[in-house]
């Protein structure tokens, strides 16, 4: 593989992520921040971040397939989120749990989350971008 997932001793050690990734792929992969839009553009879990959030990882799983690659390779995320409280980390811990297990995967790639006032359209309320790394 061509990411190797770290948490270095003197860091904290979080579990929905690492805190470094190490890429020694040769291909650089940047994927556009998703939204919960399936593959005709209808939004997928209206009001309810966690199906957002799982919609999402799945249009980035499917970007990486594209390209030859899987959540495996992904060195960097980064997760907009419209008016982010500490209260919305269950469902976006869900969110993330429920598409793991669809794509039998552990997505654990570094991340920053962000609050964010709005995104496109308002109907949306999480964005995930995306750089992987592939052999």
């Amino acid at each position: 593989m061509a990411i190797t997932l770290v948490n270095p001793d003197g860091l904290p050690k979080i579990d929905v992520y690492r805190q470094v990734s190490i890429a020694s792929g040769t291909k650089l992969v940047f994927i556009a921040g998703q939204v919960a839009w399936d593959a005709d553009g209808a939004t997928i879990g209206e009001g309810d971040l966690a199906a957002q959030v799982e919609q999402c990882y799945l249009n980035i799983a499917t970007a990486l397939a594209e390209v030859g690659g899987s959540f495996d390779d992904v060195a960097k995320l980064n997760v907009h989120v419209v008016d982010w409280t500490p209260e919305k980390m269950p469902a976006l811990l869900e969110g993330i749990s429920r598409a793991a297990a669809k794509l039998g995967v552990t997505p654990t790639p570094p991340a920053t989350l962000l609050g964010v006032a709005a995104l496109d359209i308002p109907d949306h309320l999480v964005e995930i971008e995306a750089t992987a790394v592939i052999d």
